[in-house]
């Protein structure tokens, strides 16, 4: 049967609407918004409404290691030796910890404003690199992790094949290694564990990087799984940025432009070094530039060129990364201020109007192409993910419609968030997600034996 929920404000496509019925059918989507309507016998929400996020790049398992890596052992640590840390992690967690960190993580996105989970998903195998007797195992419990929370998934198998451009894997990696047959059988498995316990959420695919996955698979990658989006991560890093000149001739964005049929399919994260060429490519191309700024100032990789991308007509969508930090109003503020740190001026990615429209309307468009979801509006068609800010008793209050979504992302964030729905469903409810306690309970448990088996 439909249900109505009424608000007395909503943020449609042409702004902030008053007085906003949205009809919803079992399905938990949307089939009518009606503006200026009467209450009737819709459930009455207090608060404003607009639509949840896409969360499009997750590690799951790395929640476990947030701030344990914030420990300097040596001068010039970096990217690389923050990985040596996360191999630590990961060969201590079996599946029913990555169950529960996942679970957490996921918990703290709906809590947040991500209502969608892109699940950039690399562990396969035991710490021995052994398949498990159910080959997509792991798989399965990020599946019932996003089932137990709520929350929309898109799930991203990750092909990784190498420990660098020509080099063969490091025992830290042995988790993730499958050749491409391998990979192909358990991308198969993968998507029947989803078509029957989650018909609603996407399979996609996501060849590591052109240092952990071979060039000659990326280059087929879209003919070998000819449906769902296509995530790499693509020039993070600047030594990452000069093997691949080494090895291949050319920049990992350019040999991804010129090789890998770049397209509307594919999201490449980070884009973090690229020349103006290439970032004029990239935008033309369709795809979207998966930004994580909070995990990249957190790696020290670098600033994405906002401004020139945006202008050429780039599309972005924001993600959370290593999960340093679960917040998606703080990864767009970090967005846009870092424009301005580099930059040392104000207003860069919005030089006309709204800051917090620009960037809001910039990652809910991208972050649906990129998890190829029904989402990004309160519309018909449109999931119904819903995020609820407080307006009664907070600064909203004060401020006219025009200022609430700078408010929201440059001043309040997510404790201006008082509910959350996915699909239809009340999950978070005075800022707490429905499952908070138990998850965080089993989270706990894990976090605990895990610090305990560390060294330092």
């Amino acid at each position: 049967m439909a249900r109505s929920l009424w608000f007395a404000w909503a943020w449609l496509a042409e702004g902030w609407q008053k007085d906003v019925a949205l009809t919803i059918d079992q399905a938990g989507i949307i089939t009518a918004v009606a503006t200026g309507a009467g209450q009737g016998d819709c459930d009455i929400v207090p608060g404003i409404a607009m639509p949840g996020l896409a969360n499009l790049h997750s590690h799951g398992f790395q929640r476990a290691m947030a701030g344990l890596a914030e420990r300097g052992n040596r001068p010039g640590e970096d990217f690389w030796s923050w990985r040596h840390v996360m191999y630590q992690v990961v060969n201590a967690l079996d599946p029913d910890a990555i169950e529960a960190v996942t679970a957490m993580a996921y918990v703290e996105m709906l809590q947040a404003g991500f209502t969608t989970v892109g699940e950039f998903h690399y562990v396969h195998h035991d710490p021995t690199g052994a398949p498990y007797a159910a080959r997509a195992e792991l798989a399965e419990r990020i599946i019932a992790a996003a089932q137990h929370t709520g929350i929309g998934l898109t799930l991203l198998p990750c092909l990784y094949s190498a420990g660098g451009i020509g080099r063969a894997a490091e025992p830290g990696q042995r988790r993730f290694i499958n050749d491409i047959d391998a990979f192909l059988r358990l991308h198969d498995d993968t998507a029947n564990i989803l078509r029957a316990a989650m018909p609603n959420a996407v399979l996609g695919v996501a060849p590591h990087s052109l240092r952990a996955a071979r060039p000659a698979d990326i280059e087929t990658i879209g003919r070998m799984v000819p449906t769902g989006p296509i995530h790499i991560h693509a020039a993070e890093q600047r030594i990452e940025v000069d093997d691949c000149i080494t090895a291949l001739g050319a920049t990992p964005v350019a040999w991804l432009l010129d090789h890998a049929g770049i397209d509307r399919r594919w999201c490449l994260i980070h884009a973090t070094h690229m020349t103006p060429d290439e970032t004029s490519r990239l935008a033309a191309s369709g795809a979207v530039a998966g930004l994580c700024p909070l995990t990249e100032a957190d790696l020290g990789d670098g600033i994405f060129a906002g401004p020139a991308f945006l202008q050429a007509g780039g599309r972005f969508g924001i993600g959370s990364d290593s999960l340093i930090r679960i917040d998606a109003a703080e990864e767009l503020r970090q967005f846009d201020t870092s424009q301005r740190l580099r930059d040392q001026r104000r207003m860069v990615l919005s030089p006309h109007g709204s800051a917090g429209e620009t960037l809001l309307r910039g990652a809910l468009a991208g972050g649906a192409q990129a998890t190829a979801q029904p989402i990004g509006a309160l519309a018909p068609g449109q999931r119904a993910d819903i995020v609820v800010l407080d307006h009664i008793g907070t600064d909203l209050a004060a401020l006219p419609p025009a200022r609430w979504l700078d408010h929201f992302i440059f001043v309040g964030g997510t404790r201006l968030i008082d509910r959350v729905y996915g699909g239809g469903r009340l999950m978070v409810e005075k800022g707490r997600h429905r499952a908070q306690a138990s998850v965080a309970s089993r989270f706990r448990a894990v976090l605990r034996r895990l610090v305990d088996d560390l060294p330092g």
